[in-house]
């Protein structure tokens, strides 16, 4: 089965809405009314919480099956690079760090 050029501009079309309108929505409803101080203080933490989300089961856990590994090569890593990160305030140099730390844990262990 084969798509006309109309059907995959339609396709596009109607993705690229569907991405960006539950996006803008929320921002066109909430710019202009004052926020609580709670809800403010609660959306400041999402990026925390996502970004812990994303990097706990890559520091902490071995993929398959999930087993908790303290022991891990990025989690020996991470705890150095974190303390440069937060005593420098310096993405380039804390990503710079953390590989080269990466690459001596590699040729260490």
């Amino acid at each position: 089965m084969s798509m006309a050029f109309a059907d995959y501009l339609f396709l596009l079309g109607a993705m690229g809405a569907v991405t960006y309108l539950p996006r803008w929505l929320p921002v066109f409803l909430l710019s202009r009314r004052p926020l609580p101080s709670w809800l403010i203080d609660w959306l400041d933490l999402i990026p925390v919480a996502v970004l812990s989300a994303l990097l706990a089961p890559a520091l902490l856990a071995d993929s398959a099956p999930r087993a908790l590994n303290l022991g891990k090569p990025e989690l020996l890593v991470a705890g150095p690079t974190l303390l440069f990160a937060l005593k420098t305030r310096s993405l380039g140099g804390t990503v710079l760090l953390g590989m080269f730390l990466y690459w001596l844990t590699g040729l260490v262990l």
